[in-house]
């Protein structure tokens, strides 16, 4: 086997839950779990990990981001990071936190992803790019989210949007 074809097999438990009424007619266990592993790797994660995925209808998403966030109104997706980061992607302190770790599976918790149906089928059809993209974007975004990055300050969305970027390029997932 040459170097080239060695591929990182890497160990997580991403548990997905599909509530939603509308259909999305595209592998999203295939997409979600290749992101995320995509999105650990990129990160050099050195622990096994662990993710919640949720995909829900707008009605159900809005009143999620109603009551966590205090915004009455629909959003694309919703990440509920369970650790703080020092500095994003840095998991060198991560053990000092006495939850961060599924005393089970020994998984690091990383978090929760609640995803919108309507918003990944509008915003594809909105930004010209398929469904399966809009897909893999918004799960690297939230995993970027549940590994301490953010978009507030203009600096950490340049940071952000250059990570995102990167990982869906390394995934051949382009516009």
């Amino acid at each position: 086997m040459a170097l080239a074809d060695y591929i990182m097999v890497r160990s997580m438990t991403v548990e997905i839950s599909y509530e939603s009424e509308k259909s999305l007619d595209i592998p999203y266990e295939d997409i979600i779990n290749k992101m995320v592993a995509a999105s650990l790797d990129f990160e050099n994660c050195p622990y096994e990990a662990e993710v919640s995925v949720t995909i829900v209808d707008d009605e159900e998403i809005r009143k999620i981001n109603s009551e966590y966030r205090g915004i009455d109104k629909s959003t694309d997706v919703l990440s509920f990071p369970f650790n703080e980061f020092e500095s994003p992607g840095n998991f060198d302190d991560i053990e000092e936190s006495v939850d961060a770790f599924n005393p089970e599976s020994g998984e690091l918790l990383l978090g929760d992803i609640i995803l919108s149906t309507e918003h990944i089928i509008e915003q594809a059809r909105e930004y010209g790019h398929s469904e399966t993209r809009e897909l893999a974007f918004l799960v690297v975004h939230s995993m970027l989210h549940l590994m301490g990055y953010d978009h507030m300050a203009d600096e950490d969305r340049v940071i952000m949007e250059d990570r995102q970027r990167k990982i869906l390029d390394l995934e051949g997932i382009s516009r």
